[in-house]
């Protein structure tokens, strides 16, 4: 990471665990999975994807909470803050909880995930919306479609 022109920081509540990003964001999502809505105790959890490349963490030791299995999602060990999130079977890709940057208002939803499980009153102003997850075939349009934003 040594560009540090296009960096943008990161930390949890407490600001014990910091991290960084670099360049723009592969894309932004909210996910109103009941998973997520528990996990942040909210309506949805917002994210924006990165290349592994483009992350790390600068201070601190996240610790792997809520799922413990092929997705790791990694918080804060003394606020417990919900930090980023290692997917499954996209080693190459880490996605960040956008409201953890310290830039979150930048981060608008561009897709919205698990629309079947939301609430009724939660909305985002997402211009592509999934009942699940979309379809793998689709993410290449989806992306090259959030770089033309």
């Amino acid at each position: 990471m040594a560009n540090t022109l296009d960096m943008r920081e990161g930390k949890c509540r407490c600001g014990q665990v910091r991290f960084r990003v670099r360049g723009e964001p592969v894309i932004t999502m909210a996910c109103h999975c009941t998973g997520c809505q528990r996990m942040t105790a909210s309506a949805f959890s917002l994210s924006a994807l990165y290349a592994s490349d483009n992350f790390e963490v600068v201070q601190g030791e996240p610790v792997i909470g809520g799922l413990h299995a092929a997705t790791r999602h990694f918080f804060c060990p003394h606020c417990m803050s919900w930090l980023f999130t290692r997917p499954e079977d996209l080693d190459d890709f880490v996605n960040v909880r956008a409201t953890m940057l310290d830039n979150a208002k930048d981060f608008t939803p561009f897709i919205e995930t698990y629309t079947s499980e939301s609430l009724p009153w939660a909305k985002t102003p997402a211009v592509h919306s999934f009942e699940k997850l979309p379809p793998t075939e689709r993410y290449p349009e989806l992306v090259a479609e959030f770089r033309e934003i």
